[in-house]
């Protein structure tokens, strides 16, 4: 080396305490290599002085003494710049170009030299990540999450709440994250001194200890009215036997859909209370368990619709219009057999009687089974923390995905929300490890969120209201945690239609936790994958506020029983009891489950594109416009509508959606998806589209889920069908002229996210 460099002095005049010495950089962006020269013998301790290494890439600047030089000097140092210039550049071109990690070897002790300094670049592809994610998420370190975050009281509010959220805290600030915690003061529904009570022909029956949060409180009376599930199919089935529900109190069974869609159907038809119990035929659970939740026909707090419960915010007095006016009380299944078994009246219809409960003939009830509903809740204030954490993305930063998981529970909750935080733990270290030791770099951002009162469907609902306008604009994507393992031999999901051909490729790239010689989509997706898994997103998945109240494209799936229901909200959601319904497998389906989630959000965050795939709504809205223009037709033909009513515009409006999708798929065939500006654009189009279909005509006061395909309401598409099959019944609740309203709003909704998806305005298709 000293020879070498003695032999460089001398093209610089022959001073031999003078030499060159260049360092050669590599940017960690992958950009072109970096040369840099340093001129005199005094540069070393110039560069310790300012505390500058070898390695930074930004350095001081150093006046040379060139003017000190004869013009034959300066003509050999200049070639000897251009020399060495030429050499580094080499180098630095071969080194980009290689993909292996081996360092540089040559017989020249100066490249040497180079090679040892610049730092060797890692370049992970999507086989990288996939064995690494699989590598690095344990079921060691889930099972270790699970011990640390089981808790056997851990209430929206309370003291074991909190302790999680410090716990979620720690782990976060362990892994390299910033977290931060979102604080709001949220009112729920909790259990009066005095329990509610419920008396069967003026006798108390049993001991009532569950509950229902935000169901009205008061005491009525009525006859005993046996329901089914309460599912609107089964209040018609009852109509059309001329059973007025009018005044009843309606037994309903749980399961198949949410507590207040069930209260909100009864109170529809005037019924004067609820009673919901858990049947034999569906729940493997002790006779007198008792079952909690709420029946809020909406999430978020219902005293702040709309709008964030933060602290100090002053606010007119409000209430959610999903608030039920009857009251609702779930009873036991002993409860619920006393009363059942006595029942009078006719037969229910048949499929009703199927259940299990002793000695009951499943009989709809008469006037004699008068049933009394006394409800004592209390309204009380809590203080809930939201916890988060991020990976920030390297290129979009200002783009981010989220992934979440509640933390409360009523009981242990040892499904409904331990396993969830445990598995949103563990994909935080895994990424952020992989990001430390492994050369990951995110394009774009991840947020890790820790739900609190998510049992009233509170938490995330206000985090969304509180920053709706920002996070409408750079959320693309979210994935939910919760309840993701309740069985084994079943797989079901949910999603936005966005987000399904990503799904389906990720379970052909998961191995089956039962059986390793199969994927996912192998074992449980079969020839229709979509008809075996997927299932339509409703008010009971936690990802439904962020689908259909914020236009985020949400994934949640699970796996499940197919014969039996698990007892989320019931002091049997334990470890021990999980186990028996997932066969011992907790742990290998919880490592599944959370590669399924970190591949999803990976995908996401790695590619140059985002995978969502905007073409999977043009047969979806295609779907809803043949069933309306049918039902329309049908109607115009027997009078019931006029036939100014045109289906020509709303035909238009998915016209202009399809010819927009697919000119966005053309484009990103024709363009370089190297050049980032141009990705950030196509990225931008296809981050619209979920936004653009909430409809913006009804306010989120009175309409909380405004998505005009998953939503809720009557400016739903689903909504105009319904509305033609009343306006077919002459029913009271058929309005022409309203229908004709709804009509053009979800046709200008439809054209607003083809407008959207087109890009620029000159790109828009203007026929409409």
């Amino acid at each position: 080396m000293d020879q070498a460099r003695t032999t460089i002095s001398k093209i610089f005049n022959g001073e031999p305490r003078s030499y060159t010495r260049f360092n050669l950089t590599q940017n960690m962006e992958g950009d072109n290599s970096h040369v840099e020269m340093k001129l005199s013998s005094d540069m070393d301790d110039e560069m310790e002085a300012n505390g500058v290494g070898e390695n930074q890439h930004n350095r001081p600047y150093y006046q040379s003494k060139l003017n000190q030089r004869s013009p034959k000097t300066v003509c050999g140092f200049v070639i000897a710049i251009l020399f060495l210039f030429i050499i580094g550049y080499l180098i630095g071109y071969l080194s980009n170009k290689s993909t292996d990690k081996t360092e540089i070897n040559s017989d020249c002790p100066i490249l040497n030299e180079i090679a040892q300094v610049r730092e060797p670049v890692y370049s992970l592809d999507w086989s990288d990540l996939r064995a690494l994610l699989k590598k690095k998420l344990t079921t060691d370190n889930i099972n270790s999450n699970l011990k640390e975050f089981s808790s056997a009281s851990h209430q929206a509010g309370s003291s074991g709440d909190e302790a999680l959220a410090n716990k979620i805290m720690g782990k976060f600030k362990t892994f390299g994250m910033t977290p931060w915690t979102d604080e709001h003061y949220v009112k729920v529904h909790e259990p009066a001194v005095s329990k509610n009570r419920v008396l069967f022909r003026g006798n108390v029956v049993g001991t009532t200890e569950g509950y229902l949060a935000y169901s009205a409180v008061t005491t009525v009376q009525g006859a005993a009215l046996y329901a089914h599930y309460g599912r609107a199919e089964d209040f018609r089935r009852l109509q059309e036997l001329n059973v007025d529900v009018n005044g009843k109190v309606v037994l309903v069974r749980a399961g198949l859909l949410s507590f207040a869609e069930k209260v909100a159907n009864a109170a529809n038809l005037n019924a004067s209370a609820v009673l919901i119990y858990p049947d034999p035929v569906n729940y493997k659970i002790n006779e007198d368990t008792a079952l909690f939740g709420h029946v809020h026909l909406g999430t978020g707090d219902p005293y702040t619709p709309g709008f964030p419960s933060f602290n100090h915010t002053q606010f007119p007095p409000a209430e959610s219009s999903g608030l039920p006016r009857i009251p609702a009380q779930t009873i036991t299944m002993k409860q619920a057999a006393e009363i059942m078994s006595k029942l009078g009246g006719r037969n229910s219809p048949d499929g009703w009687s199927d259940g299990m409960l002793p000695n009951t003939m499943y009989r709809l009830g008469d006037d004699r089974d008068n049933i009394t509903v006394e409800v004592n809740n209390v309204l009380v204030q809590k203080k809930i923390h939201n916890v988060f954490g991020v990976i920030k993305g390297y290129i979009d930063a200002d783009r981010y995905m989220v992934i979440g998981a509640q933390r409360d529970a009523w009981g242990p909750g040892f499904a409904r929300s331990t396993v969830g935080t445990s598995l949103l733990v563990e994909l935080a270290r895994t990424i952020t490890d992989m990001i430390k030791n492994d050369g990951f770099k995110p394009k774009r951002s991840i947020v890790f969120a820790s739900w609190s009162a998510g049992e009233f469907g509170v938490g995330a609902t206000e985090w969304l209201e509180g920053y709706l306008t920002s996070l409408n604009l750079k959320t693309f994507s979210h994935i939910s945690l919760d309840e993701v393992i309740s069985g084994f031999d079943s797989f079901k999901a949910t999603a936005s239609p966005l987000l399904y051909g990503l799904l389906e490729s990720t379970m052909k790239q998961v191995s089956s936790p039962t059986d390793a010689t199969k994927s996912l989509h192998e074992q449980f997706a079969g020839s229709n994958w979509e008809k075996a898994v997927m299932e339509p997103m409703g008010l009971s998945h936690s990802a439904y506020p962020f689908q259909s109240f914020s236009g985020i494209p949400s994934l949640s799936f699970r796996f499940t029983s197919i014969s039996k229901s698990y007892p989320f909200g019931t002091f049997e959601d334990t470890d021990k009891n999980l186990e028996q319904y997932t066969s011992f497998n907790t742990l290998k389906l919880a490592k599944t489950a959370g590669e399924v989630a970190g591949l999803v959000t990976l995908r996401l965050v790695h590619d140059h594109l985002l995978k969502l795939n905007v073409e999977k709504y043009t047969s979806v809205i295609r779907n809803y416009v043949s069933q309306i223009r049918s039902k329309l037709e049908s109607r115009q033909m027997s009078g019931r509508l006029p036939s100014t009513v045109t289906m020509q515009w709303l035909l238009s409006a998915q016209g202009s959606y399809d010819r927009a999708a697919s000119a966005l798929v053309s484009a990103i065939r024709n363009s370089d998806l190297e050049d980032m500006e141009q990705c950030r654009i196509l990225n931008n189009r296809i981050m619209k589209v979920e936004g653009s279909l909430l409809s913006p005509y009804v306010s989120p006061r009175e309409s909380l889920f405004r998505h005009i395909v998953l939503g809720s309401g009557s400016h739903t598409l689903a909504a105009l069908v319904n509305h033609l099959e009343a306006i077919k019944g002459g029913l009271e609740s058929a309005d022409v002229d309203q229908f004709k309203n709804q009509f053009a709003l979800a046709t200008w909704t439809i054209q607003g996210c083809a407008n959207a998806l087109a890009g620029e305005v000159w790109d828009m298709d203007n026929e409409i």
